[in-house]
């Protein structure tokens, strides 16, 4: 699964570039440490052929619902049933996005101890989850998008620490994945399978991730300098 994830990047500039999102997409961008499910982060979506940033709350919440009680149930999708499950499938078919990241946290260690990990790619690029987003309104007049993160079973990297991982697309896959004219959406689920086993770094980093209130790059240290080595 993916319950925490990061991007850590201070120049925004720099990920407007990475995304291929115009110049100034990101006026409001902050780097993130620390990110928790019910939070607000944004997405990228198509637009007119092009590539653009939607401002969403993580944990997705159906059109239908009458309330967003089960929006922190829903910051996951299973790949492998995403286009059957309720709260997804017309999601899966009509509005698909890329969750920006770069890096993710999976827990080792009993509940009495948990043990942080970041998993981050080795070449330090962006990466780019496969995500679903949605438009509920909690009340007349107001319109709120959310989002969630599909996942599939883990790679032998991966599998030390979870069975599951976040579904990372590479920028070509992203194209077609948030096509919203994909006449086809079946066939993009062969894009849904786990990252190559040489792709992710795993590093023990700060305790203090498990508290969804702290945020920084402190959290992070002793990953950053054990890769400066």
């Amino acid at each position: 699964m993916c319950g925490r994830f990061t991007l850590t990047e201070r120049d925004r500039n720099l990920v407007e570039a990475r995304l291929g999102v115009p110049a100034g997409a990101l006026a409001d961008y902050a780097p993130r440490y620390n990110i928790a499910p019910t939070q607000p982060w944004f997405v990228v979506v198509a637009r007119y052929e092009n590539r653009a940033i939607l401002p969403a709350r993580w944990g997705l919440v159906p059109y239908w619902s009458k309330d967003a009680s089960r929006a922190a149930n829903h910051i996951n999708a299973k790949s492998e049933s995403v286009e059957s499950t309720p709260a997804f499938r017309q999601a899966f078919e009509q509005r698909r996005c890329v969750v920006p990241a770069d890096g993710f946290y999976e827990w080792t260690g009993p509940r009495t101890a948990r043990q942080p990990v970041w998993i981050r790619r080795r070449d330090r690029q962006l990466l780019l989850f496969a995500g679903l987003y949605e438009v509920w309104k909690p009340a007349a007049g107001v319109a709120e998008t959310t989002f969630t993160i599909l996942t599939c079973a883990a790679n032998s990297a991966m599998a030390a620490v979870h069975n599951r991982m976040p579904v990372i697309l590479s920028d070509r896959d992203a194209d077609d994945w948030i096509n919203p004219r994909e006449a086809h959406p079946l066939t993009l689920k062969r894009m849904l399978i786990p990252a190559a086993d040489d792709l992710l770094d795993l590093q023990p980093v700060s305790p203090a991730v498990n508290d969804v209130r702290n945020e920084g790059p402190e959290l992070l240290a002793a990953a950053i300098q054990r890769s400066l080595f």
